[in-house]
């Protein structure tokens, strides 16, 4: 494996801002914040994708996630709303091969946000939204 820049700094190997610990994530500020307070959910042991992420841990990084976007809602920071973002592979905008769930304040008007082709605007059929959903039925019973 490659160095990993969040293990590093869990580890203490690295610098980094923590806001919160437990057995099983911590939550750190991103060093490259689309707003103040931007944060970063991880889980305490290496996992490059959600895959390789057990769902009990992955469930504990939403309810801490959670629990952080409430305090920025109910904080000192400027926060007009929250996203929560994960990027789960190199197509989906992910750079840091940890899993990390963002958790980003959101101003009015601040401009961050993503951007569609004009492909997006042609919505499915009924018809192709049964079909994919079927895929997806089938690939959730497979995982059981």
């Amino acid at each position: 494996m490659e160095r990993c820049v969040f293990c590093d700094i869990l580890a203490g190997r690295a610098d980094g801002t923590l806001v919160h610990r437990d057995a099983a994530v911590s939550v750190l500020m991103d060093i490259q914040p689309v707003n103040a307070g931007h944060m970063l959910v991880v889980p305490n042991v290496h996992a490059p994708g959600l895959k390789e992420l057990g769902p009990d841990v992955a469930a504990e990084m939403f309810r801490v996630a959670h629990r952080m976007a409430l305090a920025l809602r109910v904080g000192e920071l400027p926060c007009d709303g929250v996203n929560l973002f994960l990027a789960d592979g190199a197509a989906a905008m992910q750079e840091v091969f940890h899993v990390h769930l963002h958790v980003i304040p959101r101003l009015n008007g601040d401009g961050f946000g993503f951007r569609f082709d004009a492909s997006y605007f042609e919505r499915p059929t009924r018809a192709d939204l049964e079909t994919a959903a079927e895929k997806v039925r089938r690939a959730v019973s497979s995982l059981r």
